[in-house]
């Protein structure tokens, strides 16, 4: 079986720039979650995974391997495990397979290798810089949060695609840490979706 694992950092990410690939595939998973979740606690991941486990797959191809995550280490440990089962890996965007025709590529880890690395090294620079950008921000008089004179009504929120979602999954029985680690949002948000909840007497 050859499939395709896409993932997106947000729910509202489209993820359309995946439809530029127009190979056949015989299942496509798509993420919609950070790329600091690691990729074995990701939904649609852990699908891929019972049928890699279960022998099924041949072959796994992803758009850059960023998609299996933005940590070094998860990214490695990921490949390596691929590898240990002899399926091969595509990486679309650079034009790279690790085990073509059963033959061990022997260039693949080490590019593999020093791309994760780059990958995290970019993720650490996204921070670095948004973190900078909010001091100037308030240095230069600006606020950060809810512009002053604006509302939101606790039906709003509630209504909002994300917490939507939390919404599911506390009704499914999840913990607050793996809500919060499935949809990149604080346990405090969780709180607070699943206090007005109960406020607003909602089906919970």
């Amino acid at each position: 079986m050859r499939v395709k694992y896409n993932r997106t950092s947000t729910l509202q990410q489209t993820g359309n720039r995946f439809k530029a690939d127009h190979d056949s595939y015989d299942q496509v998973f798509m993420d919609k979650v950070s790329g600091k979740i690691p990729f074995r606690e990701r939904p649609q991941a852990k699908e891929l995974i019972k049928l890699v486990e279960q022998g099924q797959v041949d072959e796994v191809v992803v758009e850059e391997l960023s998609r299996l995550g933005r940590h070094t280490g998860d990214v490695i440990s990921v490949l390596d495990w691929l590898g240990d089962l002899k399926i091969n890996v595509v990486v679309r965007n650079l034009g790279l397979q690790s085990c073509p025709d059963g033959k061990k590529n022997p260039v693949w880890p080490i590019i593999t290798s020093v791309m994760a690395s780059m990958y995290t090294m970019e993720l650490e620079n996204i921070k670095e810089r948004t973190m900078v950008g909010r001091m100037v921000f308030v240095q230069q008089g600006g606020k950060l949060g809810r512009p002053t004179g604006t509302s939101e009504t606790q039906k709003k929120f509630l209504q909002k695609q994300k917490n939507q979602e939390i919404v599911k999954y506390l009704k499914r029985g999840f913990t607050y840490n793996e809500i919060s680690k499935l949809l990149v949002c604080s346990p405090k948000t969780i709180k607070k979706v699943k206090d007005l909840v109960l406020q607003l007497n909602d089906d919970y």
